[in-house]
């Protein structure tokens, strides 16, 4: 009987030791860690100056916790997001005719913008279906402006817990799937409408060699001279 006890919760040691390895796995196969995600945007102010060089269309390939953003403008203006979790570093890349610019901003710099767009989020129980995955919806309001409020969803099965390592959605762990972002003075809101499995090379995640590496303000000038 001594050793029957024995066996007996030897035996039930090792079925929640493989229940919780074979949930464990379930969850690591059910993730998508790199792929292509398309978004719907729109802009939030409709009146802003920018506001006619906003896309209508983004597509961002992921790998892991680094993003690669693109947006095309009437097929001539095309400018990119490149989070890269090796080097904790945002690249933006501008090609517009002969012009092709790459801007590098490190931690620190992104922490001293994105102060400029703080957000407050609220957990919530509610979820829905955003281009075949469950997303968990989140309250978000403005910390600088607090009667802007508005949705985000996010979901777990793609990507990495700290994709959002660089942006003001630090916060949520899991894959933004409708949200908002403002750059260079230009809000939008981004909904997902697809997600593609795809393997992901790590040179998209680097500046090509073409482009030429401005600073900040040189980049913001640009703009600002599109804006004339």
């Amino acid at each position: 009987m001594k050793y029957s006890k024995y066996i007996f919760w030897f035996a039930i040691s090792i079925f929640i030791w493989t229940f919780y390895a074979c949930d464990q796995n379930k969850q690591a196969e059910s993730t998508l860690s790199e792929g292509i995600i398309e978004y719907k945007t729109t802009v939030v102010d409709k009146n802003n100056p920018l506001a006619g060089f906003a896309p209508g269309k983004a597509t961002v390939f992921f790998k892991n916790n680094s993003l690669h953003v693109d947006m095309n403008v009437m097929g001539v203006l095309k400018t990119s997001f490149i989070s890269n979790s090796i080097n904790n570093t945002l690249i933006q890349t501008v090609d517009f005719f002969d012009i092709k610019q790459a801007c590098i901003q490190n931690e620190n710099e992104l922490g001293i913008e994105n102060n400029d767009y703080q957000i407050n989020f609220e957990e919530t129980k509610e979820t829905k279906i955003i281009a075949g995955y469950t997303c968990k919806k989140v309250n978000a309001t403005m910390v600088n402006h607090p009667e802007s409020t508005f949705s985000v969803y996010y979901t777990n099965e793609l990507g990495k817990d700290s994709i959002n390592f660089l942006s003001p959605y630090k916060a949520i762990k899991g894959m933004l799937m409708e949200y908002r972002l403002k750059k260079l003075g230009l809000e939008l809101c981004f909904t997902a409408t697809e997600v593609k499995k795809n393997t992901i090379g790590s040179d998209i995640f680097e500046i090509p060699s073409k482009y030429k590496v401005v600073t900040r303000s040189e980049m913001n000038k640009l703009f600002e001279d599109f804006q004339k």
